[in-house]
């Protein structure tokens, strides 16, 4: 039977070891994962914008979907008036927001990684800000 014995009065507890040098604390990406993520929720990517202006990973996320945002609202109100017009173009509202979607998750995903996901022509136009 071996039982705990408590430390002496005068003695003290060892702490953990610090970790080995050398190891990185985390990666910028990993720090900044809520903003990476805010940066592609719409409108929400003005919080990214406004309030992480030291890390330029974050600015160009938020930059960029800003600009898809932009592109999504422009073609949903292009669908809206098409189907308004005619009502042969009723499917395309629910295409654009899907596609909106798919790339948001996307793009999601691939900044929570620390990579970039390029759009023709909305990258181009994100990266003169």
């Amino acid at each position: 039977m071996s039982q705990d014995v408590p430390p002496l009065p005068g003695s003290s507890v060892s702490p953990p070891p610090p970790p080995p040098p050398g190891l990185p604390l985390a990666p910028s990406g990993q720090r900044n994962i809520a903003m990476l993520v805010l940066s592609y929720l719409g409108l929400l990517a003005l919080i990214p914008l406004v309030v992480v202006k030291d890390d330029r990973e974050v600015q160009w996320h938020a930059k960029h979907g800003l600009v898809l945002t932009v592109a999504f609202i422009a073609l949903s109100l292009a669908a809206s008036v098409m189907t308004f017009l005619s009502g042969l173009f009723f499917f395309l509202n629910p295409l654009v927001y899907l596609g909106w979607l798919v790339v948001s998750v996307l793009a999601i995903l691939k900044a929570i990684n620390g990579q970039r996901l390029l759009i023709p022509g909305i990258s181009e136009y994100a990266d003169r800000f």
